[in-house]
């Protein structure tokens, strides 16, 4: 038995260990199943664990690693699932009283696709109701606590994934991002979350928050596990019909050629900027310096109609109602209270506003396109604020503009890493941006910072 504290390693950090014989699969999956059991009462992250699955699928993976099968780098890992993606035979409740007992009898598609390379499934993680913003007291499901201070929330709506990452109970985990719902947890559970191109990877099995905003992607601890765990994700699904036929690179092969060269671009005016924490905006200059030294060019940005990514909420609301509209009429009693006036507010707006928010979205993608051509990458916030307190989200209304919706209105892959820490060493995070398809150079560019800063390697105080 080894004596190496297996919680926090890294997806390529256990795979090359299970291939040097020092651990197995089994020895891995055990080591988690009992800290879920000893954490999870605390910080709700696990919705259902299936332990006895997931001890299956290790002792498959150790067989086959033991006979010399390493195709994988998958092969042997633990994850888990957000409650939004079908798992056969395993309840999938989306959050909400409708679906309590909706038991799936297929495996998404992205499911389907991490279990053909080989991972372990530990079970479903905690989302708020139908993926709409973060969870409420008093509803189906209690919410997730963030592992680095227990009474804040860990963003949402993939809360448990960021939780159950930040908190050492999984290796790498699913999330959803229709308006920042995996980069939201990245930054405010010290972890690294990716929301690939729009079309990238298939929401087929996922179910529907607002169909042309969803994106489905990883989360992990490190770029380069974000890397391995999105290359059997990545590629063409006829089930979903926005997925694309763009071809899929190797996205670890070019991971270590680092940043010289590269032109990020900042876009400090305005949208982004305006009303950052002193906290995060020191954070974000220091991060520019690590970049500078590292031999990437950083520059100022303007994005002219960046502002009319705010219409996202509106197509964000008026999608789904398209989608709940029948329930909501015959079974409104289902919903929680939150989660069912905001998808009835979405029914109030008119065909008219909703063409007009379009427009704008055109207005923005071709701006984002264009600045594209000026430079290789953005860097921006990924939240204006350190994570809030479960007393004050539920308090009394604040505006806080949405720092992530911009690039799920124009489908450009994004990914969000911890960048530093407050005084009271609560998470601050970074965005990162790229073109459409260029996955491989975002995480190129996440890699190249963490190889040189260790802000992904903190744990939080707990277990």
């Amino acid at each position: 038995m080894t004596t190496v504290d297996l919680s926090y390693l890294s997806v390529a950090e256990a795979a090359a260990a299970f291939r040097r014989r020092e651990f197995s699969p089994v020895e891995l999956t055990r080591s988690l199943l009992e800290r879920i059991e000893r954490l999870n009462p605390t910080l709700r992250a696990f919705v259902t664990v299936t332990a006895d699955t997931a001890l299956v699928e290790a002792r498959e993976a150790e067989t086959r690693l033991l006979r010399g099968d390493d195709a994988s780098p998958l092969l042997g890992i633990p994850v888990a699932h957000k409650e939004i993606y079908d798992t056969a035979g395993v309840r999938t409740t989306a959050g909400s009283a409708l679906f309590t007992d909706r038991v799936p009898e297929r495996d998404a598609e992205s499911v389907a696709r991490w279990r053909a390379a080989g991972t372990v499934q530990l079970g479903k993680l905690i989302t708020h109701e139908f993926a709409i913003g973060i969870q409420w007291p008093n509803e189906h499901f209690p919410p997730a606590r963030n592992p680095w201070d227990l009474e804040r929330i860990p963003s949402g709506s993939s809360s448990g994934s960021g939780a159950a990452l930040a908190a050492g109970l999984c290796l790498g985990a699913t999330g959803s991002d229709t308006g920042g719902s995996i980069r939201g947890p990245a930054a405010w559970c010290a972890i690294t979350g990716l929301k690939p191109t729009y079309g990238r990877v298939s929401r087929a099995g996922v179910v529907t928050l607002a169909w042309s905003l969803d994106h489905v992607g990883p989360m992990a601890r490190t770029a380069e596990d974000c890397a391995l765990l999105l290359q059997p994700l990545a590629g063409y699904d006829p089930a979903d019909p926005a997925s694309a036929t763009v071809p899929v690179g190797d996205y670890s092969a070019r991971i270590e050629e680092g940043v010289r060269g590269l032109r990020i671009g900042v876009p400090r005016d305005g949208y982004f900027w305006d009303g950052l924490a002193p906290e995060v905006e020191r954070a974000l200059e220091q991060a520019m310096e690590v970049f500078r030294s590292l031999g990437a060019e950083v520059r100022d940005l303007r994005i002219p109609s960046i502002d009319a990514a705010d219409a996202g909420i509106l197509i964000m609301l008026v999608e789904a109602f398209a989608y709940h509209q029948d329930d909501l009429r015959a079974r409104p009693e289902k919903y929680g209270r939150v989660a069912g006036n905001l998808f009835r507010a979405g029914g109030m707006f008119t065909g008219g506003e909703y063409v007009q928010a379009q427009r704008l979205r055109a207005r923005l993608c071709q701006d984002v396109v264009a600045a594209f051509r000026e430079v290789d990458l953005f860097l921006c916030p990924a939240s204006p604020e350190p994570p809030v307190t479960f007393e004050t989200t539920y308090g009394a209304p604040r505006r806080v503009r949405n720092r992530t919706i911009p690039f799920n209105m124009t489908g450009s892959p994004a990914l969000v890493q911890p960048c530093g820490f407050t005084e009271d060493q609560l998470p601050l995070g970074m965005q990162l941006v790229g073109p459409h398809f260029n996955e491989a150079l975002v995480l190129r560019a996440a890699h190249a910072y963490q190889r040189e800063t260790d802000w992904h390697r903190r744990r939080p105080p707990i277990g």
